[in-house]
């Protein structure tokens, strides 16, 4: 993706089923759940670098003794930077006292960190503030070992100000309007009911209040909770938590809009944002491991019992096709193909736009995570020329000479390295036309690949702003002197702004929203935009399920290709001297590629919740008005 954008988190849970023997015995370490919490963070990394944190809890430790742990980083490197404090409390320990280097139960006692129950989080600041208290885990601290609650997680909450006024309702005080404290605080709200309405029943059946704990731990039922907290929530999340006393869960919200994997064998259970990051760390095969369904969660007891439980009913599938297109890792089977599939799809509108001369044409792509869907945009140019070729033997028949038929096989499509990133420039320098200056030097470009009566096509995952494009990248292809420039994305035109958890709040920022305002002044039809303000200000007081996505009639008078053919207009700065030309996926071959992944609102405004139409009104409301906020 040329445009830099911010997108949620990633989330890792690891519960070891033995005790910690068992990992010192087999694998050399006691600190084997530390280790493979580490490998599944940085696994993990390209979903969150502002910030990263861990918790641990330990199981079965007398009074008095520490049995949470928790750090957390918003440093440059924030995973090195935890396990780095990690490694330095461990060795602190283990250099004061050698004699606890064979003496497991030693070590648990006095080493921080060293859990049964790990959770990791990496994250990206999609919203509010980037320091310390903003990264995951957070924590609700209570005497009662079953109260605390660890939560961390990978989502985004639409009707922040509904959970915020729900707290308020149940008596409590809620330090902060953000999502992570609401939902946190529901959670926690239930928790505290259930453990309380426990300890009655257990008090009643003759049991001392020392005894009540442990039956306590038995008889949670973290599924009921989730059901009452979970109720009235409205976004896109996979959300982690772990109780005090050992009990651990993931749910996944109910219409699938954030990935969830988990594998479970005898020693282990594991769960994460990303499968491959699993079957890497655990050599595990594909087929191991599974999805977690939409609205469902996997509960861990502290027993070690692993139960999937359906919490909320699950809505139509809409998990997000941007997982698939960009953010998630390339290395899982299926988005490698899914990948390969939505570069193939754009071939047919490549061509009519080169005007079927291949000949004349170089293929290659920007930035580096496009090279997938590259692979298969040249594998379908190779077939089409492989038809070519088999034409021209056949037509030629008996009489081709050696040399001709040499000619014919050697043609294939050409495929060039055109730019290289060289560096990711920070712009210190805030003048405006200094900045500008340095961003059109952050790729290098291949002299001499392209000639000048060159097509050269380039493919990208996507296209949000246009800012790198407009300031960098055309221009750095244009001091190639190519006939045209095709820019290629993989992705349909963005034109909704997302409120699950990529950072794409605006409308304003969205190049083809920009493109279609521009249309409409050229037409004089400037008045619809005007008229869609008024009816998004009248949805402002009514309930979400009867919102209706208003903004959309701001498209509707425009074909793609107009939208597409604008943003090229409007993206071409002075002095750029080749033809530029736009390519989108369609939103059809989106699906064709993705089939399983059909969260498609950022492309068609088809939002899976209530509150996603409620959201891109306000975004509206917000532009019209000139107003910054977001909309959530």
């Amino acid at each position: 993706m040329s445009d830099a954008i911010k997108h949620e988190c990633g989330i890792a849970l690891i519960r070891l089923l033995k005790p910690l023997e068992y990992y010192k015995e087999k694998y050399g370490s006691a600190f084997y759940g530390i280790n493979k919490m580490y490998l599944m963070m940085e696994k993990q990394h390209n979903r969150g670098q502002d910030g990263a944190g861990f918790a641990g809890i330990k199981l079965n430790v007398k009074q008095g003794e520490r049995y949470i742990s928790r750090v957390r980083s918003s440093k440059p490197q924030p995973i090195q930077d935890i396990f780095s404090q990690i490694n330095s409390r461990i060795n602190d320990v283990l250099s004061e006292h050698p004699e606890y280097a064979d003496d497991i139960a030693a070590q648990k006692k006095h080493i921080p960190y060293l859990s049964e129950v790990l959770l990791g989080h990496v994250r990206y600041g999609t919203f509010g503030k980037n320091g310390t208290e903003s990264v995951h885990p957070f924590l609700r601290q209570n005497n009662w070992m079953h109260r605390n609650l660890i939560v961390a997680g990978n989502f985004n909450m639409t009707n922040v100000s509904e959970l915020f006024d729900n707290l308020v309702q149940l008596g409590q005080h809620p330090k902060e309007k953000a999502d992570t404290i609401t939902v946190m605080e529901k959670i926690g709200h239930f928790l505290d009911d259930a453990v309380a309405k426990l300890y009655k029943e257990i008090k009643k059946e003759g049991y001392t209040k020392l005894e009540a704990s442990p039956i306590i731990a038995e008889r949670l039922n973290v599924a009921k909770i989730l059901r009452r907290a979970a109720k009235n929530w409205d976004g896109g999340y996979a959300m982690t938590g772990l109780l005090g006393h050992g009990d651990s869960f993931v749910l996944r919200d109910p219409s699938g809009i954030r990935p969830a994997y988990y594998y479970q064998d005898d020693e282990v259970v594991v769960v994460a944002s990303e499968r491959p990051v699993i079957q890497t760390v655990f050599n595990v095969s594909y087929d191991d491991i599974t999805e977690l369904d939409p609205g469902n969660a996997i509960i861990i007891k502290k027993s070690g019992k692993v139960s999937i439980k359906k919490i909320l009913e699950p809505l139509e599938r809409k998990a997000c096709s941007f997982e698939r297109i960009y953010f998630s890792r390339g290395s899982d089977a299926e988005i490698y193909e899914e990948r390969k599939k939505l570069g193939s799809l754009l071939f047919p509108k490549i061509l009519e736009k080169i005007d079927y001369d291949l000949h004349n044409t170089v293929f290659s792509y920007i930035p580096n995570t496009a090279e997938t869907c590259f692979y298969g945009m040249v594998k379908e140019a190779e077939t089409h020329m492989s038809a070519e070729k088999e034409e021209l033997i056949l037509k030629e028949g008996t009489g081709i000479t050696r040399e001709r038929l040499h000619e014919i096989l050697n043609l294939r499509p050409r495929i060039e390295k055109v730019a290289i990133k060289d560096a990711k420039l920070r712009t210190f320098i805030t003048e405006e036309s200094s900045r500008d200056d340095l961003v059109a030097h952050v790729y290098d470009i291949t002299y001499n690949s392209v000639k000048t009566t060159d097509n050269l096509v380039i493919i990208d995952d996507s296209i949000v702003r246009g800012t790198t494009l407009q300031k960098s990248i055309l221009r750095m292809l244009d001091r190639l002197s190519p006939k045209s420039i095709i820019v290629v994305s993989s992705a349909p035109q963005i034109r909704y702004p997302d409120c699950y958890g990529i950072d794409m709040a605006r409308m304003e920022d969205l190049i083809a929203f920009k493109a279609t305002l521009e249309l409409h002044k050229d037409q004089g039809t400037y008045h619809i935009v005007e008229e869609v303000y008024e009816k998004c200000k009248s949805q402002l007081n009514i309930e979400d399920a009867k919102v209706v996505n208003y903004v959309k009639e701001v498209y509707a008078p425009f074909t793609d290709e107009q939208i597409s053919d604008k943003i090229a207009e409007m993206l071409v700065s002075e002095g750029i001297k080749s033809e530029v030309k736009i390519i989108f996926q369609t939103v059809p071959n989106l699906h064709k590629a993705c089939p399983k992944n059909l969260g498609d609102w950022y492309f068609t405004g088809d939002y899976p919740t209530p509150g996603g139409n409620r959201v891109v009104n306000k975004a509206f409301i917000n532009f019209y008005e000139g107003n910054k906020e977001r909309a959530y």
